[in-house]
């Protein structure tokens, strides 16, 4: 079922001053930015190539997008042939969940109905700067960063691969060594952040807001950041998963700064050098617009910025049992200690 609330997203929206005043505001007469929001868009991150340098979409554009991602849904959530054959074993190597072995179904996915609008305008990215929509190079060190990961932790292979490149630890030697977001530590995609992005599914967020203390909680794997008020940050040997974040009040905008970040941040290809910058003011008494710079001058050869609504929303956070529920360790230690066992096997002959 589609949300009504992401609808909205895609509303028009009203000039900024006049609502933005009637805003609730605090106490102590800062907006009130405390509540519920969902911030599922199909606004991508980075402009696809095809747009080139074009930062909104036309209406009539914007309404096929919406239609198409509706009928690409509903064809996925049609009924399933209760007798279709298995996918062949260890998946047919195409793009999927385990080689397209499977995974989540499309009732999942909850990525929202329609692109964002901003001053009148849908636009093609989340990205503003640099100007083409897309992250700036990365350094020469960071390239290399990535391709060793990519070498090391190839996934869809179904077959020992870490044994033939003689690698030390191999990807699945300790459960330890894998993926953050596999080990629901974070949720993947820096749907926590910060950077605070949308993300496949579960897009809810909510801020609470005292004096001294904001609170950023985050549906997916119940991330919660917690923003110290006109505070100093920790020093740098103190390092959290999503980074150490102050903050303070510049006119009638939130301003988050984060550093202290662990070597492996939310945000993809990020290092322990990341630096986020956020910022967080009302549009209008149901909307945030929020915009992040991100800095880590040893992945990225400049610093690029982002911006897109937070609508407010009735939804509701429930439980998000990750973990709990992630039997699969075992069976991925298991398979791979059996691949490694064939692999040594072919290798003796």
């Amino acid at each position: 079922m589609l949300r009504t609330s992401t609808v909205l997203l895609i509303a028009s929206l009203a000039p900024l001053a006049p609502l933005a005043a009637q805003a609730p505001r605090t106490a102590d007469g800062h907006p009130d930015l405390s509540g519920m929001y969902d911030i599922a868009t199909l606004t991508p991150l980075t402009r696809p190539a095809n747009l080139a340098d074009r930062k909104s979409l036309t209406e009539a554009e914007a309404q096929r997008l919406a239609r198409a991602t509706a009928a690409a849904k509903a064809r996925a959530n049609d009924k399933s042939d209760p007798n279709r054959a298995a996918p062949p074993a260890g998946g047919d190597g195409s793009e999927g969940a385990a080689g397209n072995v499977g995974g989540y179904n499309a009732l999942w996915v909850d990525n929202g109905n329609g692109a964002f609008k901003i001053d009148g305008q849908f636009r093609t990215s989340i990205i503003i700067d640099p100007a083409n929509g897309r992250m700036p190079t990365m350094t020469p060190e960071a390239i290399k960063k990535a391709r060793a990961r990519a070498g090391w932790n190839r996934p869809n292979r179904g077959d020992a691969f870490w044994i033939e490149a003689n690698l030390n630890p191999g990807p699945y030697d300790d459960p330890e060594l894998r993926p953050l977001a596999e080990r629901c530590i974070l949720g993947f995609g820096s749907s926590a952040g910060p950077p605070a992005m949308p993300v496949l599914y579960n897009n809810l967020k909510q801020i609470v807001q005292t004096k001294d203390t904001v609170m950023i909680f985050n549906e997916m794997v119940h991330d919660a950041r917690i923003v110290r008020m006109n505070a100093k940050h920790d020093p740098p040997e103190i390092r959290r998963w999503t980074g150490d974040s102050v903050g303070k009040w510049e006119g009638d905008t939130l301003v988050v700064d984060t550093t202290n970040f662990t070597d492996q941040p939310a945000l993809g290809s990020a290092d322990r050098n990341l630096h986020v910058i956020e910022r967080f003011s009302r549009i209008d008494a149901k909307t945030l617009l929020y915009r992040f710079t991100v800095d880590d001058p040893t992945v990225w050869t400049a610093q690029w910025t982002g911006e897109f609504v937070w609508p407010a929303t009735e939804s509701r956070i429930y439980e998000y049992a990750c973990h709990e529920g992630n039997y699969s360790f075992a069976n991925i230690l298991r398979g791979a200690r059996r691949l490694e066992a064939e692999a040594m096997k072919k290798q003796a002959k």
